[in-house]
């Protein structure tokens, strides 16, 4: 049975929160890190891996949903491009204007350590989400969903579309980006262990740069002509992929999927170049890492495992194993439900 068939449907946010750029109240030392310094200052930051990137624009407004909520302040900031190092001058920043929390969708999981720890030192609370750093470097992690079933959803889908054999490729973000070397991983050994007659033939990455997966997509089709299918991981590359094949001789004959939002992919799904593909929601995705800001920066929690918090319209969460928080399952969009989506 396909993973995520039968996952129930999230509530669908369709505020967009639009709040002015804030946060520069100060928090007391905490000597052991993390953000139980002052529990008013609940100005939270959103880093992203980069602006102008609509599955970080959906999560965000999210998140000033969630802020808004609560009382607390917004603001956004965040790199042109998704580079290794390219979060941490925000983050730098962020510590010495005294923000209660910064949560940030890492680039790479080494890169931004050090300055996530100086930020610790100085009372800032740090929630990572969609894209972890090591856990040592932050106070909670929230995860859209668990690893294993995001890898299993996407090889099961594209398996259903080229009917269990063929040659396929990725088409990735960045080749630093934790999240998807996780699920690439995982996706691996779940083509050996039950599609034994699916080659992955390539692993590519398009920078989270419409352009660049543009060209990978082209790339990937004409080293490998009879490639059957394509799985692309990141919002960006699967819509970027979709465009290139909408208008190409491979449209119908090389099948897509990965991890998308209905928006981005709705065109796509109606002209018949994809057939179905996967995601969580990404404005709930942004909700509860506000909350879960929110929840550290009063000191309701400290990133234990067992530690519950309330998130809003959402409910109530408890933090697993290394500071994780699960949001939950992802869902599978189609030609039959994408019509009751708006992110």
């Amino acid at each position: 049975m396909m993973f995520g068939r039968q996952a129930r449907v999230a509530t669908v946010s369709a505020a967009v929160v639009s709040l002015v750029l804030a946060a520069t109240a100060c928090t007391s030392v905490d000597d052991d890190g993390g953000g139980s310094g002052d529990g008013d200052n609940l100005a939270i930051t959103f880093l992203p891996k980069n602006l102008g990137n609509p599955y970080f624009d959906t999560s965000n407004a999210g998140g000033a949903e969630a802020i808004a909520e609560f009382g607390g302040e917004y603001a956004e900031v965040g790199p042109a491009e998704a580079t290794p190092d390219s979060q941490v001058s925000f983050i730098n920043t962020l510590a010495q204007q005294g923000v209660g929390a910064i949560a940030v969708s890492a680039n790479d999981p080494e890169a931004i350590c050090d300055a996530l720890n100086e930020a610790r030192d100085a009372g800032v609370g740090i929630v990572t989400f969609d894209s972890d750093t090591n856990p040592e470097c932050r106070d909670l992690f929230i995860n859209q969903a668990d690893a294993e079933g995001i890898a299993r959803v996407q090889v099961d889908l594209i398996a259903e579309q080229i009917g269990g054999a063929g040659e396929i490729a990725i088409l990735s973000a960045s080749a630093n980006a934790t999240n998807q070397n996780a699920w690439i991983a995982l996706m691996e050994d779940y083509l050996a262990a039950e599609y034994p007659d699916i080659t992955l033939v390539d692993t590519v990455y398009g920078d989270d740069d419409d352009q660049t997966s543009f060209d990978r997509t082209a790339g990937l089709l004409q080293t490998y002509p009879d490639l059957d299918g394509i799985i692309s991981p990141t919002t960006v590359g699967i819509s970027a992929a979709a465009r290139y094949l909408s208008t190409s001789s491979a449209q119908g004959q090389v099948a897509l999927t990965g991890l998308g939002t209905p928006n981005q992919m709705r065109d796509f799904v109606d002209d018949g170049t994809v057939t179905a593909f996967a995601l969580w929601n990404p404005a709930d995705l942004g909700y509860l890492a506000a909350y879960a800001a929110k929840a550290l920066i009063e000191g309701e929690i400290t990133g234990a495992a067992g530690d519950e918090f309330d998130a809003g319209r959402l409910g109530s969460y408890e933090v697993g194993p290394d500071g994780t928080v699960l949001l939950g399952d992802p869902f599978v969009f189609d030609a039959d439900n994408i019509g009751d989506f708006d992110f």
